[in-house]
């Protein structure tokens, strides 16, 4: 429940709103779009909507992997709040995000695919089944078609169309050949391109839509699986792209090099298992070598370019429904990928290549703007604020993140942030592999970056050393500065940054609220 400044709560005013499209996608990098200027990639249907709206250049995920990540997202709070810091990490049940919010104004949330939200298990009998899984539907979404990690309403959609399915998942993204070998091929699986995850949740959304009425708002997330691994892509998409293509990997001569910088890397080396990114390999990704990260991330501007492909379908659909003009998009990813960066893949750690996420949006009501880039530094905790203060809502004042909706309109905000922050918690709680590995509790296993216009500050849990990176001479972040004496009062005013940072959005839910002779009241600057 909002409330106003005379204490009354606030009623969701009625009348016609615009549509919301929410759209993540999971692992996608944020330089992997045409329209941001990448020199192999093309993404032309995620160019046309920043045609039209806005591409923020600089947007980062507050966390990382799915569910921590997805959490940020969907509440506005840093990882520091919301406390999700795994997958399988239950949300706090007194968090509001923004399904509940758009509820509350009437909308009927509606899901497509999944949010990997773990529900709070005070609210629950103990022999729930929800508390077997992480992949719960985060609270106020209704439900259209989820696609949780087994995929099986998306397999038995292929056994439909003729498709042997019965591999299951993940062993249905192999090559359709049967042949995995030490090496990565760009052999296609069994479904064509207009079969894949994003193919099937993209109909359903479509389907969806001509059910909708003309006169009734609403508010649909499409949450697809694409880019995220298994590295395997239907034709023709597995060879649009030539392996050799692509900006040289941001690493040193070799992964032993980059282990013996810091002890979470080297721990982080050992855990990378190739049988998470392709299916019945074995080995350890570090030893992957060029000539395989080369190809992987090929078949990764493959997914890319096919997700942008169902992206076409959608806008096609929504301007032959008449909707077009009436939706407000929001185009973004959860995290983003390593690619080969640093020996590495997937996310995590502390490296931008896991953080830097795309982030369009449109609002067709609002078009000063339209076609513009800003080159500010933006998070994920942004998009909750924003998209109530694009539909005329008072946001919240405990969110930690900002209304994007100035910079959406044109103007220059006052006291924009100067840094991107992200968090990301190592623990493994159920088993303690991290929490022995360093002789360290589940409470230590963390880190906090702030990300500068030139500096670059990490500062860990448990007593592991920080490191600091000065992006404009090594911006492949080899060089831990953090010793340096050279750059000890660099390090001391970012250490002193990222206290204040902590200390600012320290719990603000009721902090910022005062009971008075008028009811609650809430400041607002």
């Amino acid at each position: 429940m909002f409330w106003t400044h005379e204490g009354e709560p606030r009623v969701a005013r009625k009348g016609n709103r615009p549509n919301i499209l929410l759209i993540t996608c999971d692992q996608w990098r944020g330089e992997c779009l045409s329209a941001a200027g990448h020199g192999v990639v093309k993404t032309p249907n995620a160019d046309a909507l920043a045609a039209e709206g806005v591409l923020f250049r600089r947007h980062y995920a507050g966390a990382a992997p799915c569910s921590p990540a997805r959490a940020c997202l969907y509440t506005g709070l840093y990882q520091m709040n919301n406390r999700v810091c795994r997958n399988g990490t239950p949300l706090d049940a007194r968090h509001d995000n923004i399904a509940l919010a758009a509820r509350r104004l009437g909308y009927d949330p509606t899901l497509f695919g999944y949010t990997d939200v773990s529900p709070d298990p005070r609210t629950l009998a103990a022999n729930d089944p929800f508390l077997r899984s992480y992949e719960g539907v985060l609270p106020g979404f209704s439900v259209r078609q989820l696609l949780p990690e087994h995929q099986k309403p998306w397999l038995s959609w292929l056994a439909g169309r003729g498709i042997d399915a019965s591999a299951g998942s993940p062993d249905i993204h192999r090559p359709a050949d049967g042949i995995v070998g030490d090496d990565v091929t760009n052999a296609p699986p069994a479904y064509s391109k207009d079969e894949t995850p994003t193919a099937f949740i993209a109909g359903e959304f479509i389907r969806w839509l001509g059910e909708q009425e003309k006169a009734q708002s609403w508010f649909a997330h499409l949450s697809f699986i694409s880019p995220h691994p298994p590295f395997i892509v239907p034709e023709p998409y597995n060879t649009m792209y030539d392996p050799a293509d692509g900006p040289a990997f941001r690493q040193a001569k070799g992964w032993e090099e980059e282990a013996a910088t810091h002890p979470y890397l080297a721990y982080e080396y050992e855990h990378q298992k190739r049988s998470k990114f392709i299916p019945g390999t074995e080995g350890k990704v570090r030893d992957w070598g060029d000539k395989n990260f080369r190809q992987i991330r090929a078949l990764y501007y493959g997914m890319i370019l096919e997700m942008d492909a169902q992206l076409g379908r959608i806008w096609a659909a929504l301007k032959a429904a008449g909707a077009w003009e009436d939706t407000i998009i929001v185009l973004t990813s959860d995290h983003a990928e390593m690619m080969g960066d640093h020996f590495m893949l997937g996310k995590g750690g502390f490296y931008d290549q896991s953080y830097h996420i795309p982030l369009i949006v449109r609002d067709p009501a609002r078009q000063a703007a339209a076609g513009t880039q800003v080159e500010r530094f933006t998070e994920a905790v942004d998009v909750m604020p924003t998209l109530l203060d694009l539909l005329d809502e008072n946001v919240p004042v405990h969110l930690d993140g900002d209304s994007l909706k100035p910079l959406i309109e044109g103007e220059t905000p006052k006291n924009w942030r100067d840094a991107a922050h992200w968090e990301f918690d190592f623990r493994s709680v159920s088993k303690g592999t991290a929490e022995q590995h360093f002789d360290i509790g589940p409470r230590d296993c963390n880190l906090s970056v702030i990300r500068g216009e030139r500096f670059k500050y990490v500062h860990f849990g448990g007593g592991l050393p920080p490191l600091l990176f000065d992006l404009q001479e090594d911006p492949a972040e080899l060089r831990n500065l953090a010793y340096d004496p050279a750059f000890t009062a660099v390090r001391l005013e970012f250490a002193e940054r990222l206290l204040a940072w902590r200390s600012r959005h320290l719990d603000q839910s009721l902090a910022l609220t005062e009971l008075t002779a008028e009811g609650p009241l809430a400041y607002r600057p």
